[in-house]
């Protein structure tokens, strides 16, 4: 396996924004850094599980892509249209943003998010079953992969906490630039 090319596209699917990125910077903003931990973790832990479902079921999932990806548009798309009303609406109350800010929302939001879904469908097959099948080279690869996306949530919980004083300055812009972002995204998703 060429591990340089491994490690970049992981570094890139995970590290560039997306909507789960979107709202744990969303969530450092309004509700704080210990909060976002919580949508954090899930994220992880779904990220994860999410990977492990790919690798089980990789071949039987290639055979039913087209399915699954429409589902997976209008599920997705809808979702991220609902924290983006959330998002921008959070100016007026943090009830809203407190919604986000959780676990399970955090562990659903990769079941529902196109692009983590896509990564685990090409990155186990691409860079994995080609080069190793064994039960070992999968767990470790999951392990490194998770590590990758929880590295890649923590950046931005710490990029919210560092510029927060200056992301609470221009409240108004940062939640509409974020809730646009989201929308951005849903519209992506059929392009």
């Amino acid at each position: 396996m060429d591990i340089t090319s491994f490690l970049i596209y992981c570094f890139i699917a995970t590290f560039t924004p997306g909507p789960t990125n979107i709202v744990i910077l969303s969530t450092v903003h309004n509700l704080g850094a210990k909060r976002a931990m919580r949508y954090t973790y899930g994220a992880t832990i779904g990220f994860g599980f999410l990977l492990v479902v790919s690798a089980m079921l990789n071949t039987m999932l290639i055979t039913v892509i087209p399915k699954i990806i429409i589902v997976m548009q209008i599920i997705g798309s809808g979702y991220m249209l609902y924290l983006s009303y959330l998002i921008y609406k959070g100016s007026s109350s943090n009830s809203a943003a407190d919604q986000t800010a959780t676990f399970l929302s955090g562990l659903l939001m990769q079941f529902l998010n196109p692009k983590v879904v896509l990564f685990a469908l090409t990155v186990i097959p691409t860079f994995i079953v080609p080069n190793d099948r064994s039960s070992t080279a999968m767990a470790i690869s999951i392990m490194v992969i998770t590590g990758i996306g929880f590295l890649a949530f923590m950046t931005w919980v710490l990029f919210g906490t560092i510029f927060k004083a200056f992301l609470e300055k221009y409240n108004k812009t940062f939640k509409a630039l974020m809730a646009l972002s989201l929308v951005y995204a849903a519209a992506m998703i059929w392009m």
